[in-house]
């Protein structure tokens, strides 16, 4: 048996006999800390004098993080129980109540069979409660400051839900600025007052203090970090609440109800939305041409409506939702990346690609391919689509050995373009020159160009400098129109010295 014992929040009247009974009864007594101002109270500071007691507060020291400490902690309390076979683990509080070492240690011994009998006692929670004389009416969430990551990519969803929140175990000033930076990308105002509560349930020692999130690990309260502060953050405004994915999905639920959704949004399909996608996909793009970070966040925002969207849809048809999607792509990346979530090498990107191609080969439900071919998605744009129909028979050996035969190749193409144009065949025309263009991207392939971005820089360029003609032309007080060829191919070739000179004016030259 392994009795995990609650020494309660630190005062010595709140530790119930039961729990004496244990600490003091002669089987080894494992403390996660010994730094709890119960275990220097009397009665039980001498009875504990005469007992097996170890405590774990040097595995602090080793850990790499706090989850590897509690990990290392729950592995030694194991350790121990296989030695003596009965004991005691007390810990501060509650053991079931903003415990992680206790929570791991039960999964653990669920697994080896290992019987377990939980002795409570009161909680940080109760006598934090008590200290600041809130009543709790909504989801109250106790979250432990030392896993707070302030590189994590979102906040923890706790913190994003807009409160009532209890942090633990902010026992630094470090811990205190993890927390402050964690609230504050949760959408928490720097003047949100918040309310360090230190000692909180022991008499004449009890103190807190109400501050602007701002000042939370400023040294003017350091006197009150240590391992036994607690800070209640109360709930947030839904107005001032961080608008992130679970807000935008509700936005659009609400875009689709019913009663009082938007008209345009409740007629649409999966089939009417498709050239949204598409647009939307080619204005991302084109933000990033420009090198746009501010268009870029809002057009990528504008693409993801159109998954949110169609996630919607299948909602409500009973398909999937939103949830699913992610939920597929996240067992996706995980299963596809080995190297990253499992012990799978892999040294370069060529070797991930490789990687990636051999699980989906074998993914179950995938139908088996009956073409090299099979799969690329007919709606990419032309010279996009070329290019993977021709990697894909690369692949398996149908390539030109050089760039000069592909060359030779295009000029093999034009002759016969030129035959098909000379006798005003439009058919046959339209076929040599899709081999005209086929073969040109094939020229791009083996030098390491994409046709379709190479054209696209291209099309940027041509606009470009039409539009400096057309500036010119207004310049003279005349239409482009009414320009000759020979005046608006001089302003052409005007146009490109004027790109040719750009690059040695931003140099200084």
């Amino acid at each position: 048996m392994i009795y995990l014992v609650g020494l309660g929040p630190g005062s010595a009247e709140a530790l119930p006999p039961r729990a004496f009974s244990l600490l003091t009864g002669g089987l080894p007594v494992l403390l996660r800390t010994e730094r709890h101002p119960v275990l220097q109270s009397e009665p039980l500071a001498s009875a504990l004098a005469a007992c097996p007691v170890t405590a774990l507060d040097d595995e602090y020291e080793h850990g790499a993080s706090f989850s590897d400490t509690y990990d290392a902690i729950v592995a030694r309390v194991l350790r121990m129980h296989a030695a003596h076979g009965e004991l005691v683990y007390a810990v501060p509080g509650h053991p079931l109540i903003g415990e992680t070492t206790v929570a791991r240690l039960l999964t653990r011994a669920r697994l080896q069979g290992i019987p377990t009998q939980v002795v409570g006692a009161p909680s940080f929670v109760d006598a934090c409660l008590e200290a600041v004389g809130e009543a709790v009416t909504g989801d109250l969430h106790v979250v432990d400051a030392l896993l707070l990551d302030p590189e994590a990519p979102m906040p923890p969803a706790a913190l994003r839900t807009g409160g009532p929140i209890l942090l633990y175990q902010v026992h630094s000033r470090a811990a205190a600025s993890n927390a402050k930076l964690a609230l504050s990308r949760a959408g928490y105002p720097d003047e949100f007052l918040v309310t360090v509560v230190h000692s909180a349930g022991i008499v004449g020692t009890e103190r807190q203090a109400t501050i602007p999130l701002y000042e939370l690990d400023r040294s003017a309260h350091q006197s009150l970090i240590d391992h036994l502060t607690t800070v209640w953050v109360p709930e947030l405004a839904e107005a001032q609440r961080l608008q992130d994915f679970d807000r935008l999905l509700g936005i659009v639920a609400r875009l689709r109800d019913p009663k009082g959704g938007c008209p345009w949004d409740l007629k649409q399909t999966h089939t009417s939305l498709r050239r949204y996608v598409l647009e939307e996909a080619y204005e991302v793009a084109e933000a990033l041409d420009k090198d746009d970070p501010e268009a870029l966040c809002e057009e990528l925002g504008d693409l993801l409506l159109q998954v949110l969207l169609h996630g919607q849809i299948a909602r409500e048809t009973g398909d999937f939702d939103s949830g699913d999607i992610c939920a597929t792509l996240c067992e996706k990346l995980i299963r596809r990346h080995p190297h990253v979530f499992g012990e799978a090498q892999a040294g370069d990107a060529d070797a991930v690609l490789v990687q990636w191609n051999a699980i989906k080969a074998t993914e179950k439900g995938k139908e088996p391919k009956d073409s090299v071919l099979a799969g690329i998605t007919s709606s990419l744009p032309a010279l996009s689509l070329a290019l993977e129909t021709s990697k894909r028979v690369v692949a398996v050996g149908f390539e030109w050995p050089d760039v000069d035969q592909v060359f030779e190749k295009v000029v093999e193409e034009l002759a016969e373009l030129r035959v098909e144009l000379a006798a005003g065949k439009t058919e046959r025309s339209a076929e040599e020159l899709g081999d005209v263009l086929f073969t040109l991207v094939n020229v791009g392939r083996k030098v390491g160009v994409d046709a379709e971005e190479a054209l696209r820089g291209q099309v940027s360029r041509f606009s470009q400098r039409w539009r400096y003609i057309e500036e010119a032309a207004r310049a003279r007080g005349q239409r482009v129109q009414e320009l000759t060829l020979a005046q608006q191919e001089a302003l052409w070739q005007e146009a490109k010295r004027s790109e040719q000179e750009a690059p040695r004016v931003a140099k200084g030259q």
